[in-house]
């Protein structure tokens, strides 16, 4: 699995990309405008790195940036496993929006994916949920996910190159991607701030030397 993008919707079932059915796998290979999204499917955005996935390249890359000495954020493989988060919150999509926010409160995140029958059927991040309240006043805290169309959002394998996510990221102006393993279960979260960190951490070693 590569980087996919999961279309806006409610959460109902699994909304996990096709490839886990063995869909084709389109191509994009540059920074560009997404195509229209099509109601029916998921798809898929790097084909690039869906071959080498599973090949020795990818662990050749890894041992080729870590040997040249560069920083991880310089280097012309860099695995989204090696920067990602592995503390992954959930909630049930029945649960409510009141819910939501108090759980991303007593974790301290601002990211939560939302399940269906243990199906990964949304994430959602702290930023939009405080946008649609703004925008469903009244009883909007008491209103259940499952009847709420839940924003777009990206999936990457651990073998996703960090560079490749973060060009998606923004093109597709997302601050997170889910990590999901070869099962479709949930491995990880990478954000914004973990890029900030990664590279405010290379240039700390670069004003050292």
């Amino acid at each position: 699995m590569s980087i996919f993008v999961s279309e806006p919707g409610r959460p109902v079932g699994t909304r996990l990309p096709e490839v886990f059915r063995g869909r084709r796998v389109g191509d994009v290979t540059e920074l560009s405008e997404s195509p229209p999204i099509s109601p029916s499917h998921s798809e898929a955005t790097d084909a690039e790195f869906q071959q080498a996935a599973h090949s020795g390249r990818h662990r050749a890359l890894a041992e080729y940036g870590a040997a040249s000495g560069e920083p991880r954020a310089q280097r012309p493989y860099l695995p989204v496993s090696n920067i990602c988060s592995p503390a992954v919150y959930s909630l049930p999509a029945a649960s409510t929006i009141s819910d939501a926010l108090t759980s991303m409160d007593e974790h301290g995140v601002h990211h939560l994916v939302v399940t269906s029958e243990d199906n990964i059927a949304g994430l959602v991040d702290l930023r939009w949920l405080l946008g649609w309240l703004h925008t469903n006043p009244g009883d909007g805290l008491s209103q259940s996910m499952i009847y709420v169309e839940l924003p777009a959002f990206l999936t990457a394998s651990p073998e996703t190159d960090a560079h490749q996510l973060a060009r998606l990221m923004l093109a597709h102006q997302l601050s997170a991607a889910l990590v999901v393993d070869a099962s479709g279960e949930p491995s990880g979260i990478v954000t914004s701030t973990d890029y900030l960190r990664l590279y405010a951490s290379t240039s700390g070693h670069e004003g050292t030397v």
